[in-house]
């Protein structure tokens, strides 16, 4: 969205004149995206939704609109209710237009509003996300917070029944085939025609070999009234928290959707803006908190459908101006098609386990791994508690040798690794397994998979000394902050039951001492003998 000093003709124009809107005596200024304008006076924004029929939406009558105006404020109200107010009328007056309450001097007392607005508090564009990485000052820590923000919502958010029209796979195909039709009305470009043809003929492979899964997600509960439109201009920090905002209100079709579909917007943005390390982190914080492993086989044909998405409002838009804004729009269109043609490359997998005892840093000093390798990490302190009814920062209150921690509780978290393992490998990505592997029968069934899946298979060493790891885990436990419960009592049996490398393991081991961070520059070269895909995501 650009802002503008001027207006536009007609209503637009009307409210931006000084008097008409609150807080409009300092001026009004207007954003305007390709189905809305957005008026900003005071501390509040304005939005007027176009009198427009897309086809994906329909503002083309003034019950529509409005109608369109509530649902707006109703399924904003679930992620930022101090921003969305009320939805406002728009009344017609001898003197002109106002906005609030019906005029006393209407014309005719059975006049219906002249349109609404939805009125927003309004904040600063530099809380945007968009905003903040634009500027460098978009922290990667915000995205651990955000996932757990967008999880929250889909967690809470209404589930979709079989037979009710959305997230089968019918549904989720008609969208996916209305924009490579509406693209394809709005571009002549020879190159551009022929990209889209590929992309099409994949996308329609790849439905036919997921159909019954995107059954069988709707019949899990795993299609929801989402946000719909997850990207980084509709994230926020409010009060030092990531929000989501402007939710999709004009197509239930494309709001009530699959989780999987929903994240894959923002994981799509950060690739397109060169940010695989901000999406790979989000992405596994979001699975992390959301235990959804099993959508990651739908994610790269999301990823494309979002893509693609893009690439229709780029061509919209090149269809809207002339000249320069119009040979942009459509090198915009064309970035996209190449964003949703990306998906399409076969992926470069391996099943790496991270060994090491409590405080080692499997898991705070693998994540330049995860973020420059796009590499799903699958850690045993949150699946244990997961297996249990427990959310990762629950504290169990189970005893060293009891409860999570029994033989038999381990037994049940080394075997539900294995199965997310394999879940993440047969999905398309590498896996990482955080988990402290003291034993050589643990390494080897994980090395067995590795071979049955016919992927590499290296062992990440995490170590420190004893003195370091021991003052690690104290402050660790008095904070109370992270999954893992282990204390210095747990750590001193880790340390004499840990079994050491045999000689056959040794060819798979990658040394990491982490008394002071890993230097990972360094590192993956020595994985990439094990794992060959380990240097092309530095």
């Amino acid at each position: 969205m650009q802002e503008q000093t001027c207006g536009e003709g007609g209503l637009v124009r009307e409210l931006m004149q000084s008097g008409v809107l609150p807080g409009s005596a300092g001026g009004v200024s207007l954003i305007e995206t390709h189905i809305s304008w957005v008026l900003l006076a005071g501390e509040y924004a304005w939005k007027l939704k176009k009198p427009l029929d897309l086809g994906f939406l329909d503002f083309s009558t003034l019950e529509r609109r409005r109608e369109a105006c509530e649902a707006e404020l109703r399924l904003n109200r679930r992620t930022a209710p101090e921003l969305y107010e009320a939805v406002v009328p728009v009344w017609r007056t001898a003197q002109g237009v106002c906005v609030g309450d019906r005029p006393v001097d209407a014309s005719d007392p059975g006049a219906t509003p002249l349109d609404y607005l939805v009125r927003m508090r309004r904040f600063d564009q530099s809380a945007l996300f968009e905003t903040r990485l634009a500027t460098g000052q978009l922290e990667p820590a915000l995205f651990d917070r955000l996932a757990r923000h967008v999880v929250a919502l889909h967690e809470g958010a209404a589930v979709a029944q079989p037979g009710e029209g959305f997230g089968d796979a019918a549904a989720v195909m008609a969208p996916v085939r209305q924009n490579f039709a509406q693209i394809r009305e709005r571009v002549s470009d020879p190159a551009l025609l022929s990209e889209l043809a590929r992309i099409e003929a994949w996308a329609e492979a790849r439905f036919a070999a997921l159909v019954l899964v995107f059954d069988a997600r709707l019949a899990a509960g795993r299609v929801r009234e989402c946000h719909g439109d997850l990207h980084l201009g509709n994230l926020i920090v409010l009060d030092g928290e990531p929000r989501l905002f402007d939710a999709i209100e004009f197509s239930a079709a494309l709001r009530w959707t699959d989780v999987v579909a929903d994240i894959a917007f923002l994981v799509m943005d950060l690739q397109a803006r060169g940010r695989m390390d901000l999406a790979s982190r989000f992405l596994n914080a979001w699975l992390e908190r959301s235990g959804d492993y099993a959508g990651l086989q739908l994610l790269p044909w999301y990823v494309s459908y979002r893509a693609m998405v893009r690439a229709k409002v780029a061509a919209i838009r090149a269809g809207q101006v002339e000249g320069a804004a119009r040979a942009e729009a459509l090198a915009e269109c064309a970035r996209y098609l190449a964003l949703a043609a990306a998906q399409m490359r076969p992926p470069v997998l391996a099943l790496l386990i991270a060994s090491g005892v409590s405080g080692s840093g499997k898991t705070s000093q693998s994540q330049p791994l995860v973020e420059g390798c796009g590499v799903v990490r699958v850690r045993a302190d949150v699946e244990r508690k997961r297996l249990f009814g427990l959310d990762a920062d629950a504290r169990s209150g189970s005893t060293l040798g009891g409860g999570l921690y029994s033989a038999g509780a381990s037994a049940r978290t080394y075997a539900r690794l294995a199965e997310l393992a394999r879940a993440v490998v047969e999905a398309g990505y590498p896996v990482l397994v955080d988990a402290t592997f003291v034993k050589r029968a643990q390494r080897a069934a994980f090395a067995e998979l590795a071979a049955t899946l016919g992927v590499p298979f290296a062992i990440l060493a995490f170590d420190a000394p004893e003195a370091t790891l021991r003052d690690r885990v104290r402050q660790r436990a008095e904070a109370g902050t992270d999954a893992s419960e282990a204390d210095v009592a747990v750590l001193e049996t880790q340390l004499r039951a840990r079994e050491p490398f045999e000689e056959q393991e040794l060819a798979c081991v990658v040394p990491i001492d982490t008394s002071s961070a890993p230097d990972w520059r360094s590192l993956l070269p020595v994985l990439a003998r094990l794992w060959p895909g380990a240097v092309a995501g530095e």
